[in-house]
C-alpha cells in the first residue's frame, strides 16, 4: 500500500493502488481521455513494476470529487544507471493528463517531491501535459519519433499501401515457406521470449525479464496478443502487440539471424495488419524509435511519416543526470561487448540489469 502523500494546495494526493475500486477509477479515466494510452493504464505500470521489482505510484488532481490531473509513475531503481520517476517504465508513452480545471504545476511539485522523499533524483515525462523549462525541468524535442497511419479497406490495399521498395520485400516473403500464429498460451510466449532474447543481445541491448512480458501479456487480457512467423516449425520472428481504442500498438518485437534472409520480419508486419483489421482495429502505430536509426528508416520505408516526440526531464539540485541512452558514447563499448555475449549468459545476466533501465 502506498504512504500517504499530499500537498497542502492543489488537491494532489498518491492512489492507493492496492484498492480495486481506485485501479478501476483510474482505468476509467484514461479509457475517456482523449490523450490516453496503454501505458496511463494500471494494467501496463503496475504490471511491469512488479515484474522488475520496481513501484508503482499514480498521482491525481481532484475537483470536486472528480479526477482533473492523472499521472502514472514508476520508481525505478538501478545502481548502473541511477534511480528515477519514469511515465511510465518501459514504455513509449506516459506524462500527465488533465481535464478542464486542473492545476498541472500543483502536480509537477507533486512528483518532484515524491521524487525526493523516494530518493529519485530524476523524473522523465514521456508525453502527455509538459512543464516549462524552469525549477530543474528541461524538454527533448525530436531525439525521438512516433509512427502511425491509418490500416487500408482490405488485404490488397493494404499491400498496395506499402511502398514499391518494401512493397516488393513483403511479396519476397509471402513466397517464403513461413507459417504465421497468433495467440496468448504458453507455446506463443516461449517462441517469442526466445526470438526476443536472441534480437536483444545481437542489437547489445540487455534483454527484459520474461516475467515483464507475460505479465503485460496477462494484464491486458484479450487486449494483447502474440503474433509468431516460423520456419521449419522453429520461430524466426514474434511481437507482442496491444491494442488501445481501435490502434494496434506493436511493442515487444524481434527476429533472429535468420529472420533477414527470410524476410520474417517484413511477414510479420504485414501479417499483423491484417489481423489487426480483421479484429476491428482501424489505425496501425508502429511505436517510436530514435531519429535517424535503422528502425525509424525501416518504419519510413513502410510509408510511415515520422511525428517528432517531446520528452521532458527533471534532474534534483546538485544531481547527475541520469544517462540510459544506447546510442551515448558512455555507453558505446559496454553495447560492442554485449553483441559478442554467448546468448544463455546474455540471457542470464540482461534481466538482472535490464529491470533498473525502465
Amino acid at each position: 500500500m502506498n504512504a500517504p502523500f499530499a500537498l497542502s494546495r492543489g488537491g494532489v494526493r498518491l492512489v492507493d493502488l492496492a484498492d480495486p475500486n481506485e485501479v478501476a477509477r483510474l482505468e476509467g479515466f484514461v479509457a475517456g481521455h482523449p490523450q490516453g494510452t496503454p501505458f496511463h493504464r494500471p494494467a501496463w505500470f503496475v504490471a511491469v513494476a512488479g515484474a522488475t521489482g520496481n513501484r508503482p505510484l499514480a498521482l491525481v488532481q481532484e475537483l470536486r470529487g472528480e479526477i482533473v490531473g492523472y499521472l502514472p509513475l514508476d520508481a525505478i531503481r538501478s545502481p548502473i544507471f541511477g534511480n528515477m520517476l519514469a511515465s511510465t517504465g518501459f514504455a513509449v508513452g506516459g506524462g500527465l493528463l488533465v481535464r478542464d480545471g486542473a492545476d498541472p504545476q500543483a502536480v509537477f511539485t507533486a512528483a518532484e517531491e515524491l521524487a525526493q522523499r523516494l530518493a529519485c533524483p530524476a523524473i522523465e515525462l514521456r508525453g502527455g501535459e509538459l512543464p516549462e523549462e524552469s525549477g530543474g525541468w528541461s524538454l527533448k524535442t525530436e531525439s525521438h519519433c512516433n509512427f502511425a497511419r491509418r490500416l487500408a479497406a482490405d488485404d490488397e490495399a493494404q499491400l498496395l499501401a506499402v511502398p514499391r521498395k518494401q512493397r516488393a520485400e513483403v511479396r519476397k516473403s509471402l513466397a517464403n515457406d513461413l507459417t504465421v500464429e497468433v495467440g496468448r498460451s504458453q507455446r506463443d510466449r516461449a517462441a517469442h521470449y526466445a526470438v526476443f532474447a536472441e534480437s536483444y543481445r545481437n542489437l547489445g541491448t540487455p534483454v527484459f525479464p520474461r516475467m515483464l512480458l507475460d505479465s503485460v501479456v496477462d494484464a491486458f487480457g484479450t487486449d494483447a496478443d502474440i503474433l509468431t512467423v516460423r520456419h521449419d516449425n522453429r520461430p524466426v520472428a514474434s511481437v507482442i502487440t496491444l491494442y488501445h481504442k481501435g490502434a494496434a500498438m506493436p511493442y515487444w518485437g524481434g527476429g533472429t539471424w535468420d529472420a533477414r534472409r527470410l524476410r520474417a520480419n517484413d511477414r510479420m508486419y504485414y501479417e499483423l495488419m491484417l489481423h489487426a483489421r480483421r479484429r476491428g482495429c482501424t489505425a496501425f502505430d508502429f511505436g517510436r524509435s530514435k531519429t535517424g536509426s535503422g528502425a525509424y528508416h525501416f518504419k519510413r520505408n513502410w510509408g510511415f511519416e515520422p511525428e517528432p516526440l517531446t520528452y521532458a526531464n527533471w534532474t534534483a539540485p546538485g544531481a547527475a543526470v541520469r544517462e540510459a541512452d544506447p546510442s551515448s558514447s558512455r555507453l558505446s563499448l559496454q553495447i560492442a561487448i554485449w553483441r559478442k555475449l554467448p546468448l544463455g549468459l546474455a540471457n542470464r545476466v540482461g534481466p538482472l540489469i535490464a529491470r533498473g533501465i525502465g
